[in-house]
């Protein structure tokens, strides 16, 4: 009698995208250089020529962020250095299998008369997403720093104006291990059903999250709020420490604010990516 066995095809694991850097700089005869650089998996940093201090730009070679990856970046602007980190495009949080999380996780360190301008592109959010974003930064007494961080919900362009989905983000600053900035939200579920609401949204689907922390804030406050819309805000927490907050209906609009903003904040030093 023969004997048939069944074979069961294995449950195989999706294969997943996993990345780091890690990049200090230091002061070499009043230029900033690399002090230490290392590389790992899918993430990977270019270093353009600039016309101030040191540009990175961070490079996610497996296309975006979707459930199960993880990335992880950790910058240190060594004491007396002006570093900029950027990223190459556009981040791209795509639809996530049931149970999976996309995890991103970014360490900045400034030190005594550094300066650090993390100055990503947007992060487009996909349909079905499922991401989990952590960004700290600490500063020492004298340090400098601009972190922004701007959002666009789904594919306008594509006809994706329905995102359902999950998204956390949280930006922690601290000064000398003092807590200075705290800025977090999280969306899940009907995403674009939430952001439509007046409270919330008022129908917008990109925004900004900006804090400036350097001597000249408070000269800078009326300047800024003179470029934003009435959809945006911006405040002083301390003397030295300005944030921002702004809505725009489109991707394409929160350029439109969002551009003379960082322009002038950077004194026309907007990394070149930004505007290819």
């Amino acid at each position: 009698m023969n004997v048939h066995t069944a074979l069961k095809t294995p449950t195989v694991a999706q294969p997943r995208a996993v990345g780091s850097v890690r990049l200090s700089t230091k002061d070499v005869s009043g230029r900033t250089a690399i002090d230490g650089l290392y590389q790992q998996g899918a993430a990977k940093a270019v270093f353009p020529r600039a016309a101030r201090g040191m540009t990175a730009v961070l490079l996610n070679t497996s296309g975006g962020v979707t459930g199960g990856d993880r990335f992880d970046y950790a910058a240190t602007a060594g004491t007396g250095t002006h570093l900029t980190l950027t990223t190459q495009a556009c981040e791209r949080a795509y639809r996530a299998q049931p149970g999976e999380v996309g995890r991103v996780e970014t360490r900045l360190c400034v030190e005594d008369n550094a300066t650090l301008w993390w100055l990503p592109q947007e992060t487009l959010i996909f349909d079905g997403c499922a991401m989990t974003r952590r960004l700290s930064c600490d500063l020492a007494p004298s340090a400098r720093a601009l972190i922004v961080e701007p959002m666009c919900l789904g594919r306008i362009a594509m006809g994706e104006d329905t995102v359902h989905g999950q998204f956390s983000d949280r930006i922690s600053i601290t000064r000398g291990g003092v807590p200075l900035v705290l800025d977090a939200w999280t969306l899940s579920g009907d995403m674009t059903g939430q952001m439509a609401r007046p409270a919330i949204g008022a129908t917008a689907t990109a925004m900004v999250s900006l804090t400036y922390i350097a001597p000249d804030a408070e000269a800078q406050l009326d300047t800024i709020r003179a470029l934003l819309p009435a959809t945006g805000g911006a405040s002083l927490l301390t003397q030295d420490t300005l944030v921002l907050r702004a809505l725009a209906p489109s991707g394409y609009h929160l350029r439109k604010t969002l551009l003379p903003i960082l322009d002038h904040l950077t004194g026309g030093h907007l990394p070149i990516c930004w505007r290819l």
